[in-house]
């Protein structure tokens, strides 16, 4: 598993924890900061699992 995988997990999980806390609060700002973080992480997740297919389907050759 590449290591972007397990980053942008980690990002989503702490944008899902910062988007929750805005809305506990009244915080728009990190309700929106907590968004992008999610937003972040799965296109990081999604630059991993690109890696791993790569990296893959030049193993299978």
């Amino acid at each position: 598993m590449d290591k972007d995988r397990i980053e942008g997990s980690a990002k989503q999980v702490k944008g899902s924890l910062k988007e929750a806390a805005g809305k506990l609060t009244g915080d728009a700002k990190l309700e929106t900061e907590g968004r992008a973080d999610k937003v972040e992480g799965k296109i990081q997740n999604a630059v991993g699992g690109a890696k791993d297919a790569v990296r893959d389907a030049v193993k299978k050759h």
